[in-house]
C-alpha cells in the first residue's frame, strides 16, 4: 500500500482525489492539508462519508503522520514551501498545484537528490493536455515559431496557467530560434505581445481570462502558408485530472529527483 497525504484536500481536484484514493486498492489516505478545514474528519471535509482521518491546517503538521507519498493541489503561495518540506522530510511529491517558476523547480529538483526521493510535477495531469505538450514538442522540432495561447476563468489567481508555463519552459529549451521580429525591437505597446517564457529561444505566452473558460490552452504553430493549431480544452469536471494524479502517485518513487510532465511517464 502507499500512503498519502493530500494538500488541498477540499479543493476541486483536491475532493475528487479524496475518493478516488480511497476507492484504490493499493493506495491509503492518511491525512489532507486545509487552512479552513483543519481539525475536521478529512471525509467530511471533502463533502464524503466520515473516515476518521485527520486534516491539518500546515504540512509541517500534516508530516508528522507516516507517508510514502504527499500530492499538492494547493495554491500558487504555497505549493512551493510544501514541496520543500515534504522533500525535507523523505516523502515523493506529486504537484498538481500551479504558480512555480522554472527557478522554483530547479531548487526542489536539487533538494530531491539530496533527500534521495522523487518529485513528479505537472501543470495538467489531464491525458489530453499531456497529448497537447507531447504533440508539441514533436510539432517543435520542424516549425521555428510557435506561440501559446492559455484561456481560464476571471478569478484564477496564476498567469500564465501551470499548463501554459511548462509547455513553454519546455518548448522554449527544445524549439529553434523564432523568425519573428524581436519584442525588443518592437514599437507601440510591447506587452501586447505577451510574456516570454523559457530558454534558450522563449515562448510568447498570452493569457486570456474572462467567464466562459475552465482551462484552455493552445501552441499555435506558423510556417509561410500554413498553419498548426494543437489544443486543450477542459470542462467543468476535475475527473481528468485523477487518474493521471494516481498514476504519478504510483510512480513517483521510480526515480529520484524532479521529472516534469506526466508524458515523463509514457513509453
Amino acid at each position: 500500500m502507499i500512503r498519502i497525504t493530500l494538500a488541498g484536500c477540499t479543493g476541486w481536484v483536491g475532493k475528487a482525489l479524496v475518493a478516488a484514493i480511497m476507492a484504490a486498492p493499493d493506495l491509503e489516505l492518511v491525512a489532507g492539508v486545509s487552512r479552513k478545514a483543519a481539525g475536521r474528519d478529512l471525509g467530511e471535509a471533502a463533502g464524503l462519508p466520515a473516515n476518521g482521518l485527520p486534516v491539518f491546517a500546515s504540512m509541517t503538521e500534516a508530516l508528522r503522520v507516516p507517508c510514502d507519498v504527499v500530492i499538492d493541489y494547493t495554491k500558487p503561495d504555497s505549493v512551493k514551501g510544501n514541496v520543500l518540506a515534504a522533500v525535507a522530510a523523505g516523502r515523493h511529491v506529486v504537484v498538481g498545484a500551479s504558480g512555480m517558476t522554472g527557478e522554483d523547480y530547479a531548487v526542489i529538483d536539487a533538494a530531491a537528490k539530496a533527500a534521495g526521493v522523487g518529485v513528479l510535477a505537472a501543470g495538467n495531469f489531464s491525458i489530453t493536455a499531456t497529448l497537447l505538450r507531447r504533440f508539441a514538442r514533436e510539432a517543435v522540432k520542424y516549425v521555428p515559431d510557435v506561440e501559446i495561447i492559455d484561456y481560464a476563468s476571471p478569478s484564477k489567481p496564476d498567469t500564465p496557467s501551470g499548463t501554459g508555463r511548462e509547455l513553454a519552459e519546455t518548448l522554449g529549451a527544445e524549439r529553434m530560434a523564432a523568425t519573428s521580429k524581436p519584442v525588443s525591437e518592437l514599437g507601440g505597446v510591447r506587452e501586447t505581445r505577451g510574456g516570454a517564457i523559457g530558454a534558450p529561444h522563449p515562448v510568447q505566452v498570452h493569457s486570456v481570462r474572462m467567464p466562459g473558460f475552465v482551462l484552455s490552452c493552445e501552441a499555435v504553430f506558423g510556417l509561410p502558408d500554413e498553419r498548426l493549431v494543437i489544443r486543450h480544452d477542459a470542462g467543468t469536471s476535475a475527473a481528468p485530472y485523477v487518474g493521471g494524479t494516481l498514476l504519478a502517485a504510483r510512480r513517483v518513487s521510480d526515480q529520484t529527483g524532479l521529472r516534469r510532465g506526466l508524458d515523463s511517464l509514457m513509453g
